[in-house]
């Protein structure tokens, strides 16, 4: 069974960084790419980056282009989320995912497995 736990989230004030993690566990981490996904209160969730099974491939949503980094270390079943001049308009619950695909992909039907979230809560 697929078991991916974030950790990391917490207050942080406006231009400030937050650095998620998502450990991995139940099958093989570095067959399937991986992705963030991030839902705000009384909005959808939606897709906020994603890597594909390697790490070479990346996509980011254009709210966070330049300023977030999405990594994974396949020898330790992690993937990370490097957040960088955070905005109070960042504060979400963010999800780690794993897609069935090695491909990198950006649609929320792809991504199979989740975790249970944490808080990103960015201060004006």
């Amino acid at each position: 069974q697929v078991q991916l736990v974030e950790s990391g989230g917490g207050l942080v004030q406006a231009g400030g960084s937050l650095r998620l993690s998502c450990a991995a566990s139940g099958r093989t981490f570095a067959m399937y790419a991986m992705g963030w996904f991030r839902q705000a209160l009384g909005k959808e969730r939606e897709f906020v980056a994603g890597i594909g099974w390697i790490g070479r491939n990346t996509i980011y949503v254009d709210s966070v282009k330049g300023r977030f980094t999405i990594s994974r270390d396949n020898a330790k079943s992690t993937l990370y989320l490097q957040m960088n001049s955070l905005k109070p308009e960042d504060t979400a619950v963010y999800y780690c995912a794993q897609s069935s695909y090695p491909g990198v992909v950006d649609t929320t039907t792809a991504y199979h497995y989740w975790g249970q979230g944490t808080q990103v809560t960015v201060s004006s």
